[in-house]
């Protein structure tokens, strides 16, 4: 195993015994076509099963800890949790797009720091953890980086929504985003965004595409005007 892996254990406090399902998590399919391995030997199994895994720890979480939100509610807020972006964000924290296997073109275009790719990823490590060690382990793992700090996720990533709705209900100003700059190869760009209210800027942020930069100006937006 390599030390790339070894470290990945030691970030998400978990060794594995099977070590293949490690890597097999890791492996995206466009390494197995380049090696000319089975395509059962890619992750996407894993991600098919990790994504069930991860639908009923966040069910059986917001089940208890909301008790009083009705069904839909609970919907709105499991969807806002295992949706693309989130996990991505989740992955993000924990660098998974550092231990990922890449083909050539995949690596050359910025796939390790793709949202849909490393997000599949963090679903895939959820079945390997699955299969290795159970239940019990899984859940572990999925309360700890990615049903953590709810109240934060929600507000991030509905930052949008939620600021106009703030916007809407204090003036008749309107509320608009603009592009700063966009830097970086057509694969790999970042792009830098404000968001005002009328002619007062509230909030800047910088993402991988223009709706992420727009999402992160939004949520120092909402921060901004909460007086935190």
């Amino acid at each position: 195993m390599s030390r790339s892996m070894k470290e990945l254990e030691e970030r998400i406090g978990y060794r594995f015994s099977d070590k293949h399902l490690m890597t097999q998590a890791m492996t995206h399919s466009s390494y197995a076509n380049e090696h000319r391995l089975n395509k059962t030997e890619c992750n996407e199994r894993l991600e098919f099963l990790g994504d069930s895994v991860l639908e009923v720890v966040s069910s059986d979480c917001l089940y208890h800890k909301y008790p009083q939100k009705p069904e839909g509610d609970l919907t709105k807020i499991r969807a806002s949790i295992v949706c693309e972006p989130t996990l991505a964000y989740c992955a993000e924290l924990i660098k998974l797009g550092e231990y990922l296997l890449l083909g050539r073109g995949e690596e050359a275009t910025g796939g390790r720091g793709r949202a849909s790719i490393v997000s599949d990823a963090m679903e895939a490590l959820i079945g390997a953890i699955y299969l290795d060690g159970g239940f019990a382990n899984a859940k572990e793992f999925i309360l700890r980086f990615i049903m953590n700090d709810l109240e934060h996720k929600q507000l991030f990533f509905d930052s949008k929504t939620i600021l106009q709705e703030i916007v809407q209900s204090q003036t008749e100003e309107a509320l608009t985003y603009e592009l700063l700059k966009e830097e970086g190869p057509d694969h790999n760009k970042i792009f830098e965004t404000q968001v005002k209210i009328g002619d007062k800027i509230i909030g800047q942020g910088t993402g991988r595409t223009k709706k992420a930069a727009e999402q992160v100006a939004a949520y120092h937006g909402i921060l901004k005007l909460r007086g935190q």
